[in-house]
Formats: C-alpha cells, sequence, structure tokens
C-alpha cells in the first residue's frame, strides 16, 4: 500500500484534502492526523474491521483498548451505557483536551474496539485538524498513537512516517503536536473515580472539578502489572527506544556521579553511550550523545521533548542510554510513568537514606522549635534526629514565650528548646533541611557553597502547599496557635510521605 502524505496548515484548513481524508475513514482505510497531545492512527470506531486494521497496522495486542475520538458531548451519548454525572462535570472543565473518560459502553461500539472490554474509552480532541477530520468522516474515530506497538509516541508527522508507511492509507501531516505525551486517562466506572494513566491534567484537577477523591491506580508505577488492562498502556511495554535505557534516580550531585560512573565502565565495553539530562546538567556528563530534555523550570518542555529524544537515540544508533528521572511537580508522575516504561522499569536509586531533619527559620526561637516538638510527637517507620536551629542566633536564648506556652498546652515539653545557629557542620549527607519560608533556604545555600541544594527543602512545598509557614511574631497567643495549627498539618503530610518512601 501507499501511504500519501498530506500537508494541512491547521490555522487555514484545506477543506478538500480534509474531506478526500474524512471519505478515507468512511471507507473503513486508516489515516494518521495530529492531535494536541500525540499523533493518533484512526479508523471507524464502530467498525470491526477498521480496529482490526488498526491492531494489525501496529503490532498491536488484541486486548489493548482504542480510545474513541468524539467531535460533540452527544457522541458520548450513543456510544456510552449510560452517561454518569461526573462525564458531564468533567467534559464541561477539559474536554476538547486530553482528558480520556472510560464508561460502560453501549451496544454500538463493538468488542474489537474495547479490546473485549464492556467498557469504552472516549476523548474529544483539541486540535482543529483531527475535530475536522471527525465531523467530515461522519464517523467517531478509534486511534491509539500512530507508532508501532511499544516504540515511543510520534510528535511528529515524519515520526509516523517512519513506523507506518506502507501501512496505512494516508498521514496528515499538521506539524509539531503541542503538549507531547498521551491524554489522562480516567476510569468512571468504579465507586471512586481512578486515574489508569496520568497526562497532562492532574488528579488533583480532577478531584477540585468533581469535588471529591480521585485516586491512582497502583499499576501507574508497577514493573509487573498483569491485569487485564481498561486503558491503553496498561499492560505492555510501552515508549521505548531501541537500545537498553536505564533512570537513575536521586539528588543531582549522586546521580549526575553514578551515571559518569556508569558510562566509563560501558565506554570499556565498547558501548556508544547516550545521556538524556536537562539543561541545568548536560555540561556535567562525558558520553558519546549527551540530549538535553529542556529546563526543569519548564515542565511542559520536558513533556514535550520526551519521545523526540527517545526516537532521535534510535536515529544516533547508540548502545546504552542513561537518563536522570524527571520527577517534576505537576505533571512529573506523567512523564515518569512514560519513561518508566520506555525504560522496561530499569532504575538505579542513588538517594542517600536520611537520618537527620533540621527546621530552620530566623531565630532559632519559634517556628522551628514548634516544628521540632511536633515532630517528635510523630511515629516515623524509621527514627530519625530531629533539630532546630537558626539563621541569625548572637547567643542561645530559651522558646519563645507563645510558642512554648502553645506546645505546653499541647502537651508537648519544651524542655531543653534555646536557639542554636545554623552551621555548616550540621549538615551531612543523610542530612534534610527544612525551612519555613523561600528566602531562607536561599540565604542556606548562598551562605553554605559545599551543601548540596537538593538536600534543602521549603517545608510547605516539600508536601505540596502552597502557603508558606508565616511567622507568628508579635502576634497574639491566637496567632502563635494558627501557626501551631499549620504546621501540625503540614508535618503530618511530612511524615506520611518519609513513612511512605522507607
Amino acid at each position: 500500500m501507499e501511504t500519501k502524505i498530506i500537508k494541512i496548515d491547521q490555522d487555514n484548513l484545506d477543506h478538500k484534502l480534509m474531506q478526500e481524508a474524512g471519505d478515507l475513514i468512511a471507507a473503513g482505510e486508516l489515516v494518521a492526523f495530529p492531535t494536541e497531545t500525540v499523533y493518533g492512527l484512526g479508523g471507524d470506531a464502530l467498525d470491526p474491521e477498521a480496529s482490526k486494521k488498526i491492531y494489525s497496522a501496529k503490532g498491536r495486542p488484541s486486548d489493548n483498548p482504542l480510545i474513541v475520538h468524539i467531535s460533540d458531548f452527544s457522541d458520548l451519548e450513543r456510544i456510552a451505557k449510560t452517561v454518569p454525572e461526573d462525564a458531564r462535570k468533567l467534559s464541561d472543565a477539559f474536554w476538547p483536551g486530553p482528558l480520556t473518560m472510560i464508561v460502560e459502553k453501549g451496544d454500538a461500539v463493538p468488542y474489537a474496539t474495547t479490546g473485549g472490554m464492556d467498557t469504552v474509552a472516549v476523548r474529544m480532541p483539541n486540535h482543529p485538524i483531527a475535530l475536522d477530520l471527525i465531523r467530515r468522516s461522519g464517523c467517531l474515530i478509534a486511534a491509539p498513537s500512530a507508532n508501532t506497538s511499544g516504540r515511543p509516541s510520534p510528535t511528529e508527522a515524519a515520526h509516523v512516517a517512519e513506523d507506518l508507511s506502507g501501512k496505512i492509507a494516508m498521514i496528515i501531516d499538521g506539524g509539531p503536536v503541542g503538549i507531547g505525551i498521551e491524554s489522562t486517562i480516567i476510569d468512571l466506572t468504579e465507586d471512586t473515580p481512578m486515574v489508569l494513566r496520568p497526562g497532562y491534567i492532574t488528579p488533583q484537577m480532577l478531584s477540585k472539578v468533581l469535588g471529591k477523591e480521585v485516586i491512582i491506580d497502583p499499576g501507574i508505577i508497577a514493573a509487573d502489572d498483569t491485569r487485564k488492562p481498561k486503558a491503553p498502556g496498561m499492560k505492555y511495554k510501552h515508549y521505548a527506544p531501541k537500545a537498553d535505557m536505564v533512570i537513575v534516580d536521586g539528588t543531582r550531585k549522586h546521580v549526575i556521579a553514578k551515571i559518569n560512573e556508569l558510562v566509563a565502565s560501558h565506554r570499556d565495553d565498547g558501548k556508544k553511550i547516550a545521556v538524556i539530562a536537562t539543561e541545568e546538567t548536560k555540561q556535567f556528563y562525558d558520553a558519546d550523545v549527551v540530549l538535553s530534555m529542556g529546563s526543569r523550570a519548564d515542565e511542559d518542555s520536558i513533556a514535550h521533548e520526551l519521545y523526540r529524544i527517545l526516537r532521535d537515540c534510535d536515529e544516533l544508533d547508540v548502545d546504552v542510554i542513561f537518563s536522570e528521572s524527571f520527577s517534576t511537580p505537576r505533571i512529573g508522575q506523567a512523564i515518569m510513568n512514560r519513561m518508566l516504561k520506555a525504560a522496561g522499569h530499569q532504575v538505579i536509586d542513588t538517594h542517600v537514606k536520611y537520618d537527620k531533619i533540621i527546621f530552620v527559620a530566623q531565630t532559632g526561637t519559634c517556628r522551628e522549635q514548634m516544628a521540632k516538638g511536633i515532630m517528635n510527637d510523630f511515629v516515623l517507620k524509621v527514627p530519625m534526629e530531629i533539630e532546630a536551629r537558626g539563621l541569625v542566633v548572637q547567643f542561645p536564648e530559651p522558646v519563645n514565650q507563645k510558642a512554648e506556652a502553645v506546645l505546653i498546652s499541647n502537651g508537648i515539653s519544651t524542655e531543653g528548646m534555646v536557639s542554636t545557629q545554623l552551621e555548616e557542620s550540621d549538615i551531612t549527607e543523610s542530612t534534610m533541611v527544612f525551612t519555613m519560608e523561600s528566602s531562607q533556604r536561599e540565604r542556606i545555600i548562598e551562605s553554605f557553597a559545599d551543601i548540596d541544594p537538593e538536600q534543602v527543602f521549603v517545608l510547605s512545598q516539600y508536601v505540596g502547599d502552597e502557603l508558606e509557614i508565616l511567622d507568628p511574631y508579635g502576634g497574639t497567643l491566637q496567632s502563635y496557635g494558627l501557626c501551631y495549627e499549620s504546621l501540625r498539618a503540614t508535618l503530618k503530610k511530612l511524615v506520611k510521605l518519609l513513612n511512605a518512601n522507607t
């Protein structure tokens, strides 16, 4: 089969060419097209023969369900057994957009499209070419990513051509995609909505719209999940480059050291080695190929570059890939989900086992002492030494009287609590430092050149809170009480995180 490639400007659609593409879908053929996430491989979702063609072209296992792409909410009502109220809320908030919802399927949807499941995955893409193609075809379009199964997903038409030329009727070249990773998938068939694949839309965003808890399927990070998949990508190895890939996780200093050690050992074996890094770290690596995913300060750039970088490794014919991990704050889970699958869950953990926590604020007499007292009131799975320090301490002083009163009223002893100046010698490689404010973290990093910045955290940011722990100094006893309650709630989250990582 000869694959026709047509170029379409998404801002100025060629209606004749788009109608030609739509007619191919209606005739049971396959057409690859851009969406806001990745390129999709489209066929008539309600035609079992078209779905079989998709599986065949991709070399995709037939129990790996396809996503049905729609252009109007009424299309969901056509193919769902019932439309949950949660689906209406989420569609109002996120459609068109990178969100796929799983609902119980209606009789119109063939099992060939759902991988034999009684549920169907549905989304409305936010891309003018995709939406126009759906409407012109007169069909609902089943569309997994337009790549050979297991390979990195395509973010530009050339990637599609590399994998599928000669296997499909047409490729619509609409230029590079915007987001670069597949849609978030949420299962609405369970009592509690569950994210089955992380993406650009986070569980926190979903929970806010629904007004209730949204949980994350443990299979997202499991290396050996063997359950029958409800959603694309849950069961099989995905996104993989041809070379063996290993992810190195930990603090920056330890990751750089470990990757350079691995590069040296594999170079002795005559291997061509690639390192996947960031703008902040690429200069520290000595490998045959060093590829930057972008800046850690720009999560969207990392997501956008992921699949292109993996395909570049194939073009450069490398034998081994060592990659930094990318646990960024907002969509880090989505990025790491793809990377773990690409690496076959091969991860080297270089994290140091922490045995000490120091809480730091300005004078050493208030918030840091309350944090120390509260922390000692909790139970850690692995005991840690808990200390309090100040950034400006002229001489030892007892704990602030109002802070002391609040601690004692909550049953926490203040015996031995005196202000102590933070010294560089206080911070070993196995110490975590938590400041109350961003400015305090910056001051520590500026003052102690030998301290690893990745050991120093703003307490509230570390646990995922937006507001810093404000200084109650000069306020009423009630304001100190509010500070105590804020600290306790934050430290409860900290303990949960620390216990989960032991």
